[in-house]
């Protein structure tokens, strides 16, 4: 036994004592996960291509990726994989802090391995299709966030599929955003001829002979349709851009241009988005108060039909702390479908997985979106903090999970998308019944306010029996809960209360 336990003893401390070196162990996490962005041409601030580059910033590397702001990969590993996941594992992470620990030795340059073969230019290769904004668009140095679509006319002499679009923005600095669509009615052009500067304001982004293509926001990767998915491009289209700019403190020239992938071979289906709070969360009474910590709010959609799940994302702005959907399946199994427990609006993408996802009639989608409106939170664009509600600028707040479908073979499409559009208009109906319910009691609370401070007329705080009006007198004694023979505040707002649900 004792031979054993010294045998033992000696095979771990061999493997403590193994040293970890760039060339063997170092090198293969940072080129397969780093070096992409952290290359010439590429978006990082700073090359990672040898061992120079990566030790002179060791202990910035084993910082960044300890608390895995490094690389950037914000959603947690849940029920199914990603495809182009990022995340370091954590035997990883550990390698690169024991590296960095113990003084980052180079190794045997033999067992460097080659740099991996990246694409350049065009992520997806060379498009079928490039097309740029006509002219420049000034972006100036400082002011408010800028929201400005572009049409650009594709002259397409028929019908196309289209299997992806890869946005390339020109000014990267000032560029957080855009959304694609189509338009086949001119609309776009003749608002863009009504101004002088490039571009025009907004137009519709719905209705007949206008269609969404997807966007891209800052962070995100060009992905193509799986399998045979595609939309469907009318000849004669323009395609719009609807851009939002953030100034960046020094002016900006933007002149952006989108790469179009085509195929020849039609889907055998469509696919839809199912946002969760729909329309990004306009519609669900998004007012967060200053200072309010963990102010949430929750949808949930019951699916309709049989569907094939193949991508994810969320979106919010500035406060926007944790982002998560979840699948219940009508046996009770809960899925883990996106979770994001430390949102970075810098970092928006759209998380693709693996394989299609089957989620069968009867499967609820919930959904979850927290913001952080407190001082503790370092994002947090106010100081002191504000109130903050729903709107487009950047400083304002949006809130939402969309979760990319098809459905499933036999089944109708349209059940989903009617039953869909049901629960957009319901989610409007009730915010607003809600925030009319709040105005009423707002109301109630002045109007008693002010009976209140007419009807005590000695000023000490509470309404005594002789100076109660006439009407009052009779329900007095069952008013006074605490029993003191007088009406406090709190206790008129509670008979008042009674009165309501009774007349109910």
């Amino acid at each position: 036994m004792k031979k054993i336990l010294i045998v033992l003893a000696s095979a771990a401390l061999h493997l403590t004592a193994k040293e970890v070196t760039f060339t063997e162990h170092i090198a293969p996490i940072i080129f397969q996960n780093c070096t992409s962005c952290h290359r010439p041409g590429e978006s990082g601030p700073f090359k990672l291509m040898d061992y120079n580059d990566v030790s002179k910033r060791g202990k910035l590397i084993a910082r960044v990726t300890e608390d895995r702001v490094m690389p950037p990969w914000h959603a947690q590993k849940g029920s199914f994989k990603f495809h182009g996941d990022r995340s370091l594992s954590e035997a990883q992470i550990t390698t690169v802090n024991k590296w960095v620990e113990t003084g980052m030795p180079e190794g045997d340059p033999s067992k460097l391995p080659d740099l991996p073969k990246f694409v350049t230019g065009w992520q997806l290769g060379k498009p079928d299709l490039v097309v740029k904004m006509a002219e420049p668009f000034p972006v100036p140095a400082a002011g408010r966030d800028i929201y400005r679509s572009f049409v650009v006319p594709l002259n397409l002499p028929k019908d196309k599929w289209l299997k992806a679009i890869e946005f390339r923005p020109d000014a990267r600095s000032v560029v957080h955003h855009c959304l694609f669509s189509y338009d086949t009615t001119g609309e776009a052009r003749r608002l863009d001829k009504r101004e002088k500067s490039p571009g025009f304001r907004r137009m519709r982004r719905q209705g007949s002979g206008i269609g969404q293509l997807g966007g891209w926001a800052a962070g995100g990767q060009p992905n193509k349709l799986p399998e045979d998915l595609a939309w469907q491009l009318p000849r004669n289209a323009d395609l719009v851009l609807a851009m939002h700019y953030h100034p960046s403190g020094k002016p900006e020239k933007d002149q952006s241009s989108v790469g179009l992938y085509f195929t020849d071979q039609p889907p055998k289906t469509t696919f839809t988005g199912i946002q969760l709070p729909p329309v990004f969360g306009a519609l669900s009474g998004i007012d967060i108060p200053a200072g309010e910590k963990a102010f949430a709010v929750k949808d949930s959609f019951t699916l309709p039909i049989d569907v094939e799940a193949f991508a994810v994302s969320a979106h919010a702005h500035y406060l926007g702390k944790k982002l998560s959907m979840s699948a219940t399946l009508p046996d009770g199994k809960q899925l883990n479908l996106l979770n994001i427990p430390d949102w970075d609006f810098s970092w928006q993408e759209q998380y693709h997985f693996e394989e299609f996802i089957s989620l069968p009639k009867g499967t609820k989608l919930e959904s979850t979106v927290v913001w952080d409106n407190s001082s503790s939170n370092p994002n947090n664009p106010s100081v002191p903090p504000k109130r903050v509600r729903w709107g487009p600028e950047s400083e304002d707040e949006m809130g939402s999970l969309t979760l990319l479908c098809r459905p499933a073979k036999g089944e109708r499409f349209s059940t989903l998308t009617s039953l869909y559009r049901k629960h957009i208009g319901e989610t409007g109906v009730r915010t607003a019944r809600q925030r009319a319910s709040r105005i009423r009691e707002n109301n109630t609370d002045d109007r008693l306010n002010a009976f209140f401070k007419r009807t005590d007329r000695n000023g000490n705080g509470k309404i005594e029996l002789d100076e109660a009006p006439s009407w009052m007198k009779a329900s007095f004694e069952r008013s006074d809960i605490n029993r003191d023979k007088t009406l406090d505040f709190e206790e008129l707002k509670a008979a008042a209360e009674r009165l309501r649900n009774r007349n109910r």
